[in-house]
C-alpha cells in the first residue's frame, strides 16, 4: 500500500537521488539522503507515519543506516522506545544473527537478543524496499526475540525488484514507489 498524500510522494521521489553503479556496476542506488536534508520534507515523513501508526506499537525498530534517523524521529514523536537493528558484529550484547541476500550480495543483520520483550508490538522502520531481503530477515529477528512485527513503514519501494513479496503478511506501507 501506498500513501494517499500524492504531494508528499511526489515531493520526495524529487528529492531522492540516483547513484548509478553503486556499491555496485549495475546497480542504481536510491539516496535518500538529500531528502535528510530538507528538514520540512523529513518532518512530513516522520509526521505522515506518526498519525498512521500513534497507539499501535510499543517500539520503533529502525534498519541500519537511514532506518536508524528517522525511525528514531519516529518513536521520539510516538513517545515509545527505539531498537537499532545493526550490521554483523556491530552490538555489544548477546544478539540474534540472521542472514540474507542483497540485491548484490549476501549480509547479516543483528539484534540484541533483549532489544524487545515478549508480545511487544514493533514498527520496523527503513528508507527503501528494493529486494526484501533486509526487512525480512529484521522481522525474523523481531519474532525470535518473541515480539510481533505491528507494522513496517519505508518511504520508497523499488516495484521491479520485488521485495514485497519475501513480506507476504505483514501491513506494509510505503509512501511511493518507482
Amino acid at each position: 500500500m501506498t500513501s494517499p498524500d500524492g504531494q508528499l510522494a511526489a515531493d520526495v521521489l524529487a528529492g531522492m537521488r540516483d547513484i548509478p553503479d553503486f556499491p555496485e556496476e549495475g546497480v542504481v542506488f536510491k539516496d535518500f539522503t538529500p531528502v535528510l536534508l530538507d528538514v520540512q520534507l523529513r518532518d512530513r515523513i516522520v509526521a505522515d507515519t506518526v498519525e498512521r501508526r500513534r497507539g499501535q506499537v510499543d517500539v520503533v525498530a529502525g534498519i541500519e543506516a537511514r532506518g536508524f534517523i528517522l525511525g528514531a524521529m519516529i518513536a521520539h514523536e510516538l513517545g515509545v522506545g527505539f531498537v537499532p537493528v545493526r550490521k554483523g558484529g556491530k552490538l555489544p550484547a548477546a544478539v540474534h544473527s540472521q542472514s540474507y541476500t542483497l540485491e548484490y550480495g549476501t549480509a547479516t543483520l543483528e539484534i540484541h537478543q533483549d532489544a524487545v520483550s515478549h508480545h511487544e508490538r514493533v514498527l520496523v522502520v527503513d528508507d527503501v524496499l528494493a529486494t526484501g531481503g533486509t526487512l525480512a530477515a529484521t522481522c525474523e529477528l523481531i519474532e525470535r526475540c518473541g515480539a510481533s512485527v505491528a507494522a513496517i513503514e519505508l518511504v520508497l519501494e523499488i516495484e521491479a525488484l520485488a521485495g514485497r513479496d519475501k513480506l507476504r503478511g505483514y501491513d506494509l506501507h510505503c509512501l511511493t514507489a518507482a
